[in-house]
């Protein structure tokens, strides 16, 4: 009589507990996890330790559905074990190994409990490569999950530092920016540059465009966003390091940014000066004025 694949697994399971385990862990051992050092041999049999137990009071008769209630527990321990792995930095294969090097050690405790019922050996086998392929798949979906949001976050966080609003002078700021001038970032620049005016009290704001690789019209365009907010905050901008390459550029594709500009930061820091009715001079020549 052919047995039920949850039964018979579960079953297996139980019976065949220590030697599954011993060969799952050899086999977690040769693997990269522990090659890499970012996990210890004893954290590694723990998990496998808590997701075999898991997996064995998940299966119920005819419950070999891995997307079942039966299963929540077994599946929030793979996903904590998915994200912890995607934040020390495993690759997706190492992750997708935790689980499915399992099935080696299940399918030779099935063989060697079943060998002589073949009706029951391809039930059993069947139900283990159904529950395995589907826990091991969203094992996969929450991990790939998790490096997105670590890669969005990092990529946020790059934006705010690589936009820096720097204080030259009372009332005189620059935001040097660097890399490409996209929509996501344009927020993040605007966001920063108007909560450094409101701070700073500035009259001036010097946008140095030095580390933008090229400026065409969508980058024109996040470019003249950023001065009228500015302007509606009070401050005029100014934008420097406007390279001849990006000036040939500008005029061929009809750019105008309808703002001061000047080539380097220097020059633009010097019209800021002026326009506060402040002056840069030497020393020596002030020592001669006084005289």
């Amino acid at each position: 009589m052919t047995g039920d694949g949850a039964e018979v697994l579960k079953r297996t399971l139980t019976d065949y507990e220590a030697a599954i385990l011993d060969a799952w862990n050899a086999s977690l051992r040769e693997g990269t996890s522990l090659q890499s050092g970012r996990i210890r041999e004893a954290e590694l049999r723990t998990q496998a330790q808590a997701v075999f137990g898991q997996l064995r009071e998940a299966l119920t008769p005819g419950g070999i559905d891995a997307d079942a209630e039966a299963f929540a527990a077994l599946r929030e321990t793979l996903a904590d074990i998915s994200r912890s792995r995607a934040i020390q930095g495993f690759t997706p294969t190492d992750t997708a190994n935790f689980v499915f090097s399992l099935k080696e050690p299940v399918f030779a405790a099935l063989k060697n409990a079943h060998g002589a019922d073949a009706a029951e050996l391809a039930a059993g086998m069947s139900a283990a490569s159904k529950v395995l392929d589907r826990l091991g798949l969203q094992t996969m979906e929450v991990f790939l999950a998790s490096r997105e949001e670590i890669i969005g976050r990092q990529g946020q966080e790059i934006a705010e530092l690589s936009t820096p609003v720097v204080r030259l002078w009372n009332g005189i700021l620059a935001l040097p920016l660097i890399g490409t001038l996209d929509s996501a970032r344009t927020g993040v620049v605007m966001e920063n540059l108007l909560q450094a005016i409101v701070d700073e009290e500035a009259e001036i704001a010097i946008i140095d465009i030095t580390g933008v690789p090229t400026v065409d019209t969508l980058v024109a365009q996040h470019l003249l966003k950023t001065v009228a907010a500015a302007r509606l905050m009070g401050a005029d901008c100014i934008v420097s390091g406007i390279r001849p390459q990006i000036a040939q550029t500008m005029v061929h594709l009809g750019v105008e940014l309808n703002v001061v500009s000047k080539a380097t930061l220097a020059d633009a820091f010097a019209v800021a000066l002026r326009r506060t009715g402040r002056k840069v001079v030497r020393q020596q020549a002030a020592a001669e004025e006084s005289r």
